[in-house]
């Protein structure tokens, strides 16, 4: 198969200023490229996610998209759909309709719209809810290093990528968490004082070959835990949650509800690099 130079941008997402976020490589005009071909790339880029572009095949979408982590291919994650729809928006693409831009992926379409603090999307359905087992709650805990009598809650948050997600006492028993292996997909939160700008931390572990990688901010996660915070109660919309303290980063997730229940997730997108890549 011959290589070609393809329109290529990577872009931080879920930050109100450049560097402080999460980045994820998009490819544009990913149409010819094997499977196997974009695996390889997104190994290479090293990033937590790598984004291929392709016409749409749903009528009622605007783009297709492709998602890879460094080892698998992921169904629909949210920082790389806020990269790829404003990528895509700065290359040019024309959405068939002014207010909303559709982006077809595994997990289905996925709309979009634009916000006074950046693009949002809509919040897919959760394929897994409900309390997370005691056995995994207690696996969860030994892999955090703290008691099982920490968590304070749990609900499975799955929306593609399968997060079980738990509620530690507040924003500092976040922060202060040094996690060994997993072979699980954790999140974890807990609350910041009343009053502060974000309401919630929260930070990601997800595995790694033997061990364990963090995330800098992860719209997936973000999009399933305020389903779950909002129709539970434990939280109002509009809300801001902070996440990659830990790792240097500040990460801002904005989350908003519409009256029919609708949840968005949003966040400033910034294009670092622009060029092309030969594939």
């Amino acid at each position: 198969m011959v290589s070609v130079h393809r329109q290529f941008r990577q872009v931080d997402v879920f930050t109100e200023e450049p560097f402080v976020g999460n980045p994820v490589a998009v490819v544009h005009g990913a149409d010819g490229l094997a499977e196997d071909q974009m695996r390889l790339f997104a190994r290479w880029t090293n990033l937590s996610e790598t984004t291929f572009l392709l016409p749409a095949t749903d009528d009622r979408a605007d783009y297709r998209v492709r998602i890879f982590t460094p080892m698998r291919e992921l169904p629909f994650a949210g920082h790389p759909t806020l990269g790829s729809a404003h990528a895509w928006l700065e290359a040019g693409g024309p959405p068939a309709r002014r207010d909303v831009i559709v982006q077809e992926c595994e997990a289905g379409l996925i709309p979009l719209r634009r916000t006074p603090r950046g693009l949002a999307f809509r919040a897919p359905p959760t394929l897994r809810t409900g309390p997370v087992d005691e056995p995994t709650l207690s696996a969860i805990a030994a892999v955090l290093h703290i008691n099982r009598e920490e968590i304070i809650d749990a609900q499975w948050a799955d929306n593609g990528p399968g997060w079980a997600a738990v509620e530690l006492a507040d924003a500092e028993a976040v922060l202060a968490l040094k996690p060994g292996p997993t072979t699980m997909d954790i999140g974890v939160f807990g609350r910041h004082q009343a009053g502060s700008p974000e309401a919630i931390e929260v930070r990601a572990f997800f595995p790694s070959g033997a061990g364990t990688t963090e995330d800098p901010v992860t719209g997936s996660l973000n999009a399933a835990l305020a389903q779950w915070l909002l129709a539970s109660g434990k939280a109002t919309a509009p809300y801001t949650a902070a996440q990659g303290t830990a790792l240097g980063r500040r990460g801002r997730v904005h989350v908003s509800a519409d009256p029919d229940g609708a949840v968005w997730i949003g966040g400033g997108t910034h294009t670092l690099i622009t060029g092309s890549v030969l594939l």
